[in-house]
């Protein structure tokens, strides 16, 4: 029973990786089929797991939360300067951004807004933390400045989305230029 049960969750997670990948190149014109041919199950076996794409579309929201909560607990955000912590945030907010990007084109309706809080919670948190510790410019009130890296974090995914920039070189660069203008002159 144990063994089926791993068999069924790996498969599971199979098809979710790649229904994250044909959803976000295909968009509305991919179809369940579609889904099922590129993971290289038959149609029944895709409805076997997922009754419908709606319910596809909230396993795979369900699956990028989980995966969000694991990266955002290997960052170990506590043992490091808010700066640190920044850029390792930036670089899990990039990667979970791109490789869950489908949800932003189907999530609406199955808590990818909560998705986004969940990205953005943490991010908050480690402004605001900066500031209070004196790492972070105190002239500028910590919900602009996240607002700011907000804008800049958008603008970085944006550039990975089109291909222009990898994941790895975008975090880099959104991190330099917020941090650039965020520490205070003596860190």
């Amino acid at each position: 029973m144990v063994k089926n049960s791993t068999l069924r969750a790996h498969v599971e997670a199979g098809i979710l990786r790649v229904a994250a990948t044909v959803l976000a190149e295909r968009g509305d014109k991919a179809s369940m089929a579609d889904i099922a041919t590129a993971a290289g199950v038959a149609r029944a076996t895709l409805y076997r797991y997922f009754p419908s794409r709606d319910a596809l579309v909230k396993a795979l929201t369900e699956a990028a939360l989980a995966d969000l909560h694991d990266r955002i607990t290997d960052a170990r955000l506590d043992e490091v300067a808010p700066d640190e912590a920044i850029a390792r945030l930036t670089r899990a907010v990039v990667a979970a951004t791109h490789e869950y990007r489908a949800l932003a084109l189907f999530g609406e309706e199955h808590g990818a807004e909560e998705l986004k809080e969940r990205l953005l919670g943490p991010l908050r948190d480690q402004i605001e933390r900066g500031v209070r510790e004196g790492r972070f410019r105190a002239d500028i009130p910590p919900d602009v400045l996240f607002a700011l890296y907000r804008g800049i974090v958008e603008g970085g995914v944006s550039q990975v989305m089109s291909g222009r920039l990898g994941a790895e070189q975008a975090s880099a660069a959104i991190t330099t230029v917020f941090l650039n203008g965020t520490l205070t002159e003596a860190t």
